[in-house]
């Protein structure tokens, strides 16, 4: 059933996989060359013990001796070839998928945070690792076995029987080992990325850790998630460590088995010096490729884990469609009865919103914590899709825009803003690979943070971590909101863009906002603070995921307060009556 729901991710792993069959033929014929060569030390010993020491020549060891050299260095010329190719065929595998992959996984976490989604990306090194490691290419090994069992049987009937069960035993531990280790791991995999993941978050605020004195509880949280990580690998590898030390020692006892059975049958004059040490060789060589996939079977298990990720990953988040490019869009703003559900949840977080915002226009919205007002940003950029209703933005709904276009004519400044790992200029352009030196310097000019940044002893070419290091929570603000205005948008969201700005910072603030009307743009300020709301001219109140105002500002806060009022008297009446 699980394969049937992921058929198209299955589909696009198998399409990017089949892209690569020429090589996989390569590998396949190169394979066949190599395991014929693999004969040449049976032949060899076969030839010594039966021919060169009956014969006490020199001459012909010598001669067989050269052959085998050239015949050895032909196999390991091969061997080389076929590690190299296969290198290739992951690497082109992982090239073709890396930009599908990080687009669903970008995707998937935007809309619905899912560990699942985190890895997808070592989801498809593990299969690349997989197609590059030499359990792989024992694969084309195996089939070969029979051949080799075969060749010992033309020995002898006994050392062939002797062979095919010691092998009919190794491949039962080979499926043994499967079924067995196949929880554990799962297991091991997922308390190793959940402690993976705690961590990352802690190190990520690590500031508040130390400054709310939470290193201890922090450490101890993350340990106890840590201890189940340890144990879960220690017990899938103790498992894993088990069939291939049984697996071993089997095969070597079964080398040994292989002569001492040969002996006999040279003593009972039933078989020749050279092909009991051949048939041993023989042996070894029919076995390796087993013996290689027993013990490296976590990596498989990974790869094999990996690939039903991206299947569901790939499922869950298809890929975009090409959409026919529109010109930059007027600043005309359209909201039609628009509901939103997060995703996860199955109720409205905003139900029946409607507005219209203008060119040179600025609206606030306003209402309490949790009222619907970041649901209603997120929706305005793209990031959440409407569950009903449209969103249109110069006359066209949102999703006939390339998301990155979109990005460039909505700017957006979250509630958090998150920084990246580079200069501030880099962080400005938006991590352009082509960044405008001229666009970064006016966005930041626009977002009155030029003068702040210039300050610093690097100016724009300063370098700051994922999470701001030395810079203030205004200071990070005022970089986001630059970086909201590199792409010169025509309407900027902004969600409670002055919570860590003082009043030089809101006052840079709303001289941005001012231009942009100036400009025939449009702002939207979700905003809990009046002097947010300063230079908007229409405002929408949100309660409960509901519009219940709208209009110009000055109307809707003459309301608002009669409202109060008249709320106080009410309830005042009532005291009086109790």
């Amino acid at each position: 059933m699980q394969q049937t729901d992921n058929q198209r991710g299955l589909d696009e792993l198998r399409q990017a996989r089949d892209e690569s069959r020429s090589l996989y033929i390569a590998v396949g014929v190169f394979s066949f060359f190599a395991n014929l060569l693999m004969l040449t030390g049976p032949l060899y010993m076969l030839q010594v013990y039966d021919r060169v020491l009956g014969s006490r020549s020199v001459a012909t060891l010598l001669a067989l001796s050269f052959l085998v050299a050239f015949l050895y260095g032909i196999m390991g010329l091969l061997d080389y070839a076929r590690g190299r190719i296969m290198a290739r065929v992951g690497a082109r595998f992982q090239t073709r998928l890396d930009r599908r992959v990080f687009d669903a996984v970008v995707r998937k976490s935007a809309v619905a945070p899912d560990a699942n989604a985190q890895t997808g990306m070592s989801d498809l090194e593990s299969i690349q690792r997989l197609m590059s490691s030499p359990v792989l290419m024992a694969g084309f090994d195996i089939p070969w076995t029979p051949f080799f069992l075969a060749g010992i049987t033309l020995f002898h009937p006994w050392l062939g029987l002797l062979a095919i069960c010691g092998g009919a035993i190794l491949i039962a531990a080979t499926a043994l080992n499967r079924s067995m280790s196949s929880a554990p791991l799962q297991k091991a995999n997922a308390t190793t990325q959940q402690a993976a993941i705690m961590g990352e978050q802690i190190r990520t605020e690590s500031e508040m850790v130390q400054a709310m004195g939470m290193r201890t509880a922090a450490f101890d949280r993350w340990q106890k998630s840590r201890d189940a990580s340890l144990h879960a690998q220690v017990a899938a590898a103790d498992l894993g460590g088990g069939f291939t030390a049984t697996t071993k020692t089997f095969r070597l006892f079964l080398q040994s088995a292989m002569l001492g059975l040969g002996a006999y049958l040279v003593l009972q004059g039933e078989l020749t010096p050279g092909a009991m040490i051949a048939g041993s060789i023989l042996l070894g060589r029919a076995l390796a490729p087993i013996e290689m996939a027993i013990g490296q079977w976590q990596a498989v298990q990974r790869a094999r884990q990996g690939w039903l990720n991206l299947s569901k990953l790939l499922t869950d988040v298809p890929p975009e469609q090409p959409r026919t490019e529109l010109p930059v869009p007027k600043a005309n703003l359209d909201v039609q009865q628009l509901a939103v559900v997060p995703p996860g949840e199955k109720q409205a977080a905003l139900r029946a919103v409607s507005f219209t915002l203008k060119p040179g226009q600025a609206l606030g919205v306003i209402g309490p914590s949790g009222a619907g007002k970041s649901t209603l940003a997120r929706a305005l950029t793209g990031v959440w899709r409407p569950a009903s209703g449209k969103i249109r933005l110069d006359g066209a709904t949102l999703d006939q825009y390339d998301p990155d276009r979109l990005g460039e004519y909505i700017g957006y400044l979250p509630q958090r803003v998150q920084l990246f790992e580079g200069t501030i200029a880099e962080n400005i352009a938006r991590l352009s690979g082509t960044p405008d030196a001229a666009k970064i310097v006016s966005a930041a000019k626009k977002a009155a943070a030029h003068d702040m940044i210039v300050k610093f002893p690097d100016g724009y070419d300063t370098r700051i971590s994922a999470n701001g290091g030395r810079l203030s929570g205004g200071q990070i603000q005022r970089i986001g909101l630059a970086r909201a205005m590199y792409a010169d948008p025509v309407i900027l969201v902004l969600d409670e863009p002055n919570s860590n700005l003082d009043n030089e910072g809101s006052m840079a603030l709303n001289g941005a906002i001012k231009a942009m009307k100036a400009e025939g743009k449009s702002v939207l300020i979700m905003a809990h603070r009046p002097a947010a709301i300063q230079e908007c001219e229409l405002l929408m109140v949100l309660d409960g995921g509901v519009r219940t105002a709208f209009g110009p500002k000055d109307d809707v806060l003459r309301e608002m307060v009669s409202n109060h009022q008249q709320i106080q008297q009410s309830s005042g009446k009532g005291g009086g009556v109790q």
